[in-house]
């Protein structure tokens, strides 16, 4: 194979090609890199006091303290409960007199069978705290049954927020839980969801 030969019209492309901008790019680059050094930043996160008191929990001997009542002031709590197509808002506040209203009415009034009013006043009594709160909701929808149902999910979640220690025994009970189940829609050459009508033979 022949070598090619070297002509000075060849050196001076190649020396054309390396452009002295580029190797000043270059120098500074490094320059940067040479000067960056690493800083570490240390933060801290601090226990926040959101003025709340926390009320400690035993499953077997469940006491509440009435200083911890007395120290909250004239404070509210808010949560709503649903069942089927009923919605409950609740309200429980820490002053006042001690009792419940439902749609201004009172509670034994609005749900006048002992069972509704068991089931309304369930997650309280689970709590022991039947006469701890004043407590105002306005339930819209569904039957009086699923209203009660629904009142007592809205005083459950609105307990929660009052203190996040009761969450596990109103777990436990169930009284967390949005009960999922509603009626199925009709639907259209049927005399219900699926009842279909009446066959006659004649």
């Amino acid at each position: 194979m022949a070598e090619k030969k070297t002509t000075k019209k060849s050196i001076e492309k190649k020396e054309k090609k390396v452009s002295p901008v580029k190797k000043d790019n270059k120098k500074k680059v490094v320059e940067v890199k040479d000067e960056v050094k690493e800083v570490k930043v240390e933060t801290k996160i601090e226990n926040i006091d959101f003025g709340l008191p926390t009320i400690a929990l035993d499953d077997d001997d469940f006491v509440v303290n009435e200083d911890d009542f007395k120290n909250l002031g004239d404070k509210y709590f808010e949560a709503t409960g649903r069942r089927k197509t009923a919605v409950a808002r609740v309200r429980m506040y820490t002053k006042g007199e001690n009792g419940m209203e439902v749609n201004g009415m009172d509670f034994t009034k609005y749900f006048p069978t002992k069972s509704l009013q068991g089931t309304a006043l369930a997650s309280l009594d689970k709590m022991k705290s039947l006469e701890r709160f004043r407590i105002t909701a306005v339930v819209n929808g569904g039957g009086v049954n699923a209203q009660a149902e629904a009142v007592r999910h809205g005083i459950a979640r609105a307990l929660v927020v009052f203190n996040a220690d009761y969450r596990k025994r109103l777990r436990k009970a169930g009284f967390l839980t949005r009960d999922p189940r509603m009626k199925e829609r009709k639907k259209f050459g049927l005399k219900r969801a699926r009842r279909a009508p009446q066959w006659s033979k004649r």
